[in-house]
């Protein structure tokens, strides 16, 4: 390894020194790290693990950034996640596919889709990269990760050591994964397998997307038209992080016991729910926040969307501090008021 003006090069690994971290975080927060690594292969990362550079600082391992709060500067080691690739090997109406954890998540899910591999049609539109999409066990309109996934690659960062995760070693819940509690920050994840099909089973009973099919006068939906259907309501509700910071669904939507939820359902009769399984029931976190007042309201620099209560978002200036302070307001606000205490989605550094 050996200096050039502010950087390293390692092999096909280029490290970087005080880099700015706002072009890679979708809040946009301005923030800096200590060092900065681009990681395009496999290999590449299996020589960066046997660095001393590893083992003298602490490491955070980012894919698209649309999962994270900065509050302050990193003072370490970012490493950025950036292998390409897809490939596939069909099994009869079955279809494994694989990619690097530097694909967007999105351009795999057209690759899928134009491919007429089914499964993650109902997922389009999910922002981040498909190395981080097991670790947050990423959902959204009746389908989760869980649901269509195979197995994934990983190195143990302690050792240098590759490592493959089956459907059961994940141990998936609710927007959570082993990767997110006995595992974390001890692997880093090189690519994902999933598990498609090339007989599509349409799911449109959960949001809009019925509604917006029959609007579109489409009776016989294929996985396009879900996922068309499914982009189109995203848009419509959510920011895009390219003109306005933010990192998607601030809250995750509570699930509690039926017993707590008879309780808030006597003195709230509109209460949006959903049933959870195993007797358990799911609430909207985000009309539980706009109840509260929340939705649209700006304070400072921060504030929440216009169209959905769920998402905080960055004005132009604001501080991770500030976007931090204004959710925690939030969730004392809906405790007061509902007696549920709202968990955060994304991840607070």
């Amino acid at each position: 390894m050996y200096p050039i003006a502010n950087q390293f090069i390692l092999s096909m690994t280029i490290f970087q020194e005080n880099i700015s971290l706002k072009p890679y975080n979708t809040f946009s927060i301005p923030v800096s790290s200590h060092y900065f690594a681009e990681v395009f292969s496999p290999s590449a990362l299996e020589e960066l693990l046997e660095s001393d550079l590893i083992k003298e600082q602490p490491l955070l391992i980012l894919g698209g950034g649309s999962n994270l709060l900065f509050t302050k500067d990193f003072d370490g080691l970012v490493i950025k996640m950036s292998i390409p690739g897809i490939s596939e090997e069909i099994h009869d109406d079955d279809v494994l596919v694989t990619a690097g954890a530097g694909v967007v998540w999105n351009d795999f899910v057209n690759y899928c889709v134009q491919k007429g591999f089914a499964g993650v049609e109902n997922l389009s539109l999910i922002p981040g990269t498909v190395g981080a999409s097991p670790i947050q066990n990423i959902g959204a309109y009746g389908v989760e990760l869980k649901d269509v996934f195979e197995s994934c690659s990983a190195y143990e960062i302690a050792t240098g050591k590759r490592r493959s995760f089956n459907h059961q070693d994940c141990r998936f819940g609710y927007r959570d994964s082993i990767f997110k509690n006995e595992l974390k920050g001890q692997y880093i994840i090189t690519e994902v397998t999933f598990r498609l099909s090339r007989v599509a089973s349409i799911n449109t009973q959960y949001g809009a997307i019925q509604e917006e099919l029959v609007k579109r006068g489409i009776a016989h939906p294929t996985i396009a038209d879900v996922s068309a259907v499914v982009s189109h309501i995203r848009v419509s509700k959510l920011p895009d992080p390219s003109t306005i910071g933010n990192a998607g669904s601030f809250f995750k939507n509570p699930v509690i016991e039926q017993e707590v939820f008879r309780k808030i359902f006597e003195k709230f009769p509109e209460l949006v729910h959903y049933p959870a399984g195993n007797g358990k029931i799911k609430l909207a976190a985000g009309w539980l926040i706009e109840q509260c007042g929340f939705k649209g309201k700006v304070v400072g620099q921060t504030g929440t969307w216009k169209n959905q209560a769920l998402v905080l978002v960055n004005h132009g200036q604001a501080s991770g501090q500030e976007v931090y302070s204004f959710s925690e307001n939030i969730i004392d606000t809906v405790a007061a008021r509902f007696g549920v205490r709202l968990e955060r989605e994304v991840n607070i550094l």
